[in-house]
């Protein structure tokens, strides 16, 4: 409590910058790539959802890893996303 004020991530956390996500997703079916590992995406813009893609992030189980290593939070479960939704 006094390191965090109670407080722990609620995400990985960006790599990326938004402008180097849509750069860096040109070419790319950013939405094909996420229906194919069986992520329903929905989202306005093809720029919005190219900021979004998962190379923009860090590896979530690694900051998991950190938090749960540094006894911020503790590890109960591993989920996996069906859905992503981005207006």
């Amino acid at each position: 409590m006094e390191d965090t004020f109670g407080s722990t991530c609620h995400g990985a956390g960006r790599v990326m910058s938004r402008k180097a996500a849509k750069k860096a997703s040109k070419g790319r079916a950013i939405q094909r790539e996420l229906e194919d590992k069986g992520i329903l995406v929905r989202w306005t813009g093809r720029s919005t959802l190219a900021e979004e893609m998962p190379e923009a992030y860090k590896d979530i189980s690694q900051v998991v890893e950190v938090v749960h290593g540094a006894g911020i939070s503790k590890k109960v479960a591993k989920l996996r996303p069906i859905a992503v939704v981005k207006g």
